[in-house]
């Protein structure tokens, strides 16, 4: 199975292209404040690079956190959309060996229809300024 994986909760985004475990690509980037407008670019680059397009993707891992607010949100978007689209399985993970952990569940099946992040500490909202 050709997996895409996706992690952006720090700085530094990274995408990856496993066939079941064994690594085909790997970038890292510096994303920071232009995550949004990269990353997108970044998996049509590494996709290209094995000559392979999304019709070729059968799953996507995702790293589930903890880390930063927007970061985890824009990864997880991203490949919950990308799964929703392609029709395949997405899984997220918040476990230190992330890559491995989420790629054996891709591959033993599994499937979390939606990616969830898990952002370290509760969520703080402020009340409404009138």
């Amino acid at each position: 199975m050709l997996i895409l994986t996706i992690r952006t909760e720090r700085p530094e985004a990274e995408v990856g292209l496993f066939n079941d475990h064994d690594q085909l690509a790997y970038e890292t980037w510096p994303a920071f404040r232009e995550l949004s407008d990269t990353i997108h670019k970044k998996i049509e680059t590494i996709l290209a690079s094995q000559q392979k397009s999304f019709a070729d993707v059968g799953g996507i891992v995702c790293f589930a956190g903890p880390g930063s607010f927007t970061g985890l949100r824009i990864g997880l978007t991203v490949g919950d959309a990308l799964a929703y689209g392609l029709g395949v399985p997405v899984v997220a993970t918040k476990d230190p060996d992330w890559l491995h952990a989420g790629v054996g569940r891709l591959l033993n099946g599994e499937n979390d229809v939606v990616a969830m992040p898990e952002y370290g500490a509760p969520v703080h909202i402020t009340q409404q300024k009138k």
